[in-house]
């Protein structure tokens, strides 16, 4: 990954004529409610899903290693949209003619540089419900480190700047928090809600 020489700086914000766009698209969807009424409402839409019918994927990720306790990978890459760096899980677009799997594990290889081995794979699930149409599937994989203390050269591309933190499960919930005060960084929500979710587990004791 090249040297960093200076924080992103956003230079000019304008409307994109539809035409001009390459990933996203903007629509109006009219239709009438549950009690009669005709509504309408705008919606952002993809133009890159492929035949799998899904748009994207997340690697929620464990890394296992010889000797030391099982951690996860996060990566850490400035978002435009945002003006921000996120603290996110691995994660891609998945191409034309990919499975939900396949797209992980190319995607986990490319960004963090390990092989990984699929775990499970969750039904398909909104992204933004509110604003879009897009849709992603969450990948459980585990990658088995070896004893190297060097992580493997990534294979990001052109304009993709992502750094690899290394957090072991026990400190995945603290890490986010303190994450999330830092200033310009943003901790993804689907990251977030997945780590709250395994904290509250542990820390309330409900009945079966």
């Amino acid at each position: 990954m090249t040297a960093k020489t200076q924080e992103p700086v956003i230079t000019k914000t304008s409307d994109l004529p539809i035409e001009e766009a390459k990933w996203v698209t903007l629509k109006k969807i009219e239709y009438v409610d549950q009690i009669g009424k005709t509504r309408t409402w705008e919606v952002a839409t993809r133009k890159t899903r492929g035949k799998a019918g899904v748009d994207a994927v997340a690697m929620g990720n464990i890394l296992l290693h010889p000797t030391r306790p099982p951690s996860t990978m996060l990566v850490i890459q400035y978002r435009p949209p945002l003006d921000a760096y996120t603290v996110e899980w691995p994660a891609g677009l998945i191409d034309a003619e990919e499975t939900a799997e396949q797209a992980a594990v190319r995607e986990f290889k490319e960004e963090t540089g390990y092989d990984c081995r699929v775990m499970s794979v969750s039904p398909p699930q909104a992204a933004d419900p509110g604003l879009s149409n897009a849709n992603m599937q969450l990948v459980m994989v585990e990658a088995q480190l070896g004893e190297e203390e060097e992580m493997p050269e990534q294979r990001l591309d052109d304009g993709e700047r992502i750094e690899r933190v290394i957090v072991p499960l026990a400190e995945f919930y603290d890490r986010l928090v303190e994450y999330s005060k830092q200033d310009r960084m943003i901790v993804a929500a689907k990251l977030f809600h997945f780590a709250a979710g395994m904290n509250f587990a542990k820390a309330q004791k409900y009945p079966d």
